[in-house]
């Protein structure tokens, strides 16, 4: 059985080029999957899943730019697998267009509960695994990429500081205000790399993305370290690659594919080489 949440979308959740930003989809899947969790009726005591629970892991494939509309997104998700002490959640966002459905992203998320008093997680009750076994449709893992060695330069290094709209109510910062972290970082990075480039940007979408969390961030008033490099330069794309670090202790970890687009034709393209030149020189290749 799959869970459907209606999410209503908001003007200010758009990119510049008039899409839902990468961050805000994450957004979206953090209000289904709450809703999904919370709807379980009495047989649940407490809603502990639906408010006990951290994100260990997110993989994001963005599938099409999702319009502004004024009616609700549909969010589909369901559990594809149950651990003792974890488990996974997929989702497809989607919406009707001219009669046919239309997926625009399809992600998982692994959750495993957690007791913040202690700060430690723990195993799926009996009574908790009944539940999630009601939305079950078993799939197959999907292979992990290896994260690359980071390098640690100036080039690609953002201070990030927590604001107190970043936490949630147990002093964690929340799960989706990583993307947003990562993207500042990402951003800042490629600013840095073409600054001897056209003033007229080159425009980007990104096509993936996966994060890994490791220790909660917590607010404090000294910024955290951000690393950012590249791992890899297509044609048509790059894997830019990030951590954020508490000195020499790694937090979290990103992985982000991103296509060179045209706006005019909606396409992916080759980038221009005084775009390309700085890429791979930052690479450390010459093609």
């Amino acid at each position: 059985m799959r869970h459907v949440y209606e999410c209503p979308m908001r003007w200010a959740d758009l990119d510049l080029l008039g899409h839902v930003n990468n961050v805000v989809y994450v957004d979206y899947l953090q209000e289904a999957r709450v809703d999904m969790l919370r709807g379980h009726g009495p047989t649940m005591p407490s809603g502990e899943l639906a408010e006990g629970t951290v994100v260990v892991r997110h993989a994001v494939h963005y599938e099409a730019p999702l319009p502004f509309r004024f009616r609700p997104v549909t969010i589909e998700c369901w559990v594809t697998e149950i651990r003792a002490a974890s488990f996974t959640i997929a989702y497809e966002v989607v919406q009707d267009v001219d009669g046919e459905r239309r997926v625009y992203l399809r992600a998982s998320t692994v959750l495993t509960p957690y007791v913040f008093s202690t700060e430690r997680p723990r195993r799926i009750r009996d009574e908790e695994r009944a539940v999630l076994e009601t939305y079950l449709e078993p799939a197959e893992r999907t292979p992990r990429t290896p994260w690359t060695t980071p390098r640690h330069d100036e080039v690609g290094h953002y201070p990030v500081h927590v604001r107190f709209s970043d936490v949630d109510v147990y002093g964690h910062v929340n799960n989706v205000k990583y993307f947003e972290f990562f993207q500042e970082a990402r951003i800042l990075y490629t600013a840095r790399l073409w600054r001897d480039a056209p003033r007229e940007r080159i425009a980007t979408v990104v096509a993936q993305t996966d994060v890994d969390y490791k220790i909660p961030i917590l607010f404090r008033p000294e910024p955290y370290d951000g690393w950012t490099w590249l791992s890899h330069v297509g044609r048509r794309s790059m894997v830019v690659e990030s951590e954020i670090c508490d000195g020499e202790t790694v937090l979290s970890r990103a992985r982000v594919a991103m296509v060179f687009f045209d706006q005019e034709t909606q396409r992916a393209v080759e980038p221009p080489e005084e775009y390309r030149r700085p890429l791979l020189e930052a690479l450390g290749t010459s093609r």
